[in-house]
């Protein structure tokens, strides 16, 4: 950690005040910038996990304690054909996320550099640890419509680590392609590459339809018994002056020892409604899918994991840099999933407020 710290204060104090300067004698512009954010959250699980660990969450995964969800500075680069970012983050989302990479990279929400192919078409070549595009939530709160995240994005990746190849095909329609190391892993798992791929079609200036794909052999030491995983997205996301919305859908399926294979699946929608330019309300209803346990094994001997839920949450704009949100989420299923008093029960509801601040 030492290491991108002594990185972060040679980067900021060396170009301090040069974000946003031009050599009049290049054409070529560079701008180097630092950013900032904080997402603080206190939530409340009625199950009231004995561990404080909230059930099928890493964000927002704590129960009853004032804790920082994600917190980071972003170093940019920018120039006419190079790019690059580094972004180490802390908190308990990255803590339940990044779980299984190792040392440092526990820490590197992005960590990447970027090449413009021809400078005269914005074809781009970007490697290293990448954001993904896999549904339509992120684990940036701020830029979502409810606080709390879906079992959608909770369970593809919020990050890759790999090469992703950038295409505009039209001025509305681009292609993404992506070798990476795996589903969610920094650090490769079984020496296997997957493949990604996102479609990108900007329909209006108010409406983006995206599809996303992954194929990869998923063996690992936790699971040795996956082969080959086949995912396919797709969602699209509206945004307005007064109404927003998001809606995706998708289906995995996992190939395992014996030639048997599991399937899963899930879809949401998420609306917001602005009442002012500072406050608007939110909601979510969306099920999840996972008989086989793929994705979700139950923390119970329930036999399968499926759960519906829904929320419906208040944001507040209190100052240009800084948003208070509130959320209530519950959580219904099937078979009991859940665990209260170390019983097995169907059902769980979560209180949840927040504030983030970024600069």
């Amino acid at each position: 950690m030492r290491s991108v710290l002594i990185i972060l204060f040679f980067g900021v104090f060396s170009t301090r005040g040069q974000s946003i300067r031009q050599d009049s004698s290049r054409s070529d512009q560079k701008k180097i910038t630092l950013q900032g954010y904080i997402d603080g959250y206190y939530g409340y699980d009625f199950n009231k996990p004995l561990t404080g660990d909230r059930a099928y969450s890493v964000s927002m995964a704590r129960h009853n304690e004032i804790a920082i969800n994600l917190a980071y500075l972003a170093l940019t680069y920018s120039s006419s054909r190079l790019r690059s970012s580094l972004i180490p983050g802390f908190g308990t989302y990255m803590k339940a996320n990044y779980a299984s990479e190792p040392n440092i990279l526990k820490y590197l929400v992005e960590a990447n550099i970027g090449y413009k192919v021809w400078d005269k078409k914005n074809i781009w070549i970007d490697a290293g640890i990448l954001s993904s595009p896999y549904s339509t939530e992120g684990p940036i709160s701020k830029n979502q419509l409810t606080y709390t995240r879906s079992f959608a994005a909770e369970y593809v990746p919020y990050y890759l680590s790999g090469v992703k190849l950038s295409v505009p095909l039209t001025e509305k329609l681009s292609v993404f392609l992506y070798l990476i190391n795996g589903w969610q892993q920094i650090k490769d798992q079984n020496e296997n590459k997957s493949i990604g791929t996102q479609l990108k079609y900007q329909a209006t200036e108010h409406l983006l339809i995206n599809w996303n794909t992954y194929t990869g052999n998923e063996v690992s030491f936790a699971r040795p018994e996956f082969g080959t995983r086949y995912f396919s997205d797709l969602y699209f996301v509206y945004m307005s002056e007064k109404w927003s919305a998001s809606g995706s859908v998708y289906y995995g399926m996992q190939q395992r020892q014996g030639n048997s294979s599991a399937i899963w699946w899930q879809a949401n929608a998420i609306g917001q409604y602005s009442i002012s330019r500072k406050l608007s309300l939110s909601g979510r209803f969306e099920y999840f899918d996972d008989p086989e346990g793929v994705q979700i094994i139950p923390i119970t001997s329930a036999a399968d994991f499926n759960c519906l839920s829904s929320s419906i949450g208040i944001n507040l704009k209190v100052l240009q840099n800084a948003m208070l949100r509130f959320e209530g989420r519950t959580f219904l299923s099937g078979n009991s999933i859940f665990e209260r008093n170390t019983r097995p029960v169907n059902n769980s509801n979560l209180l949840v407020t927040n504030l983030t601040i970024w600069f």
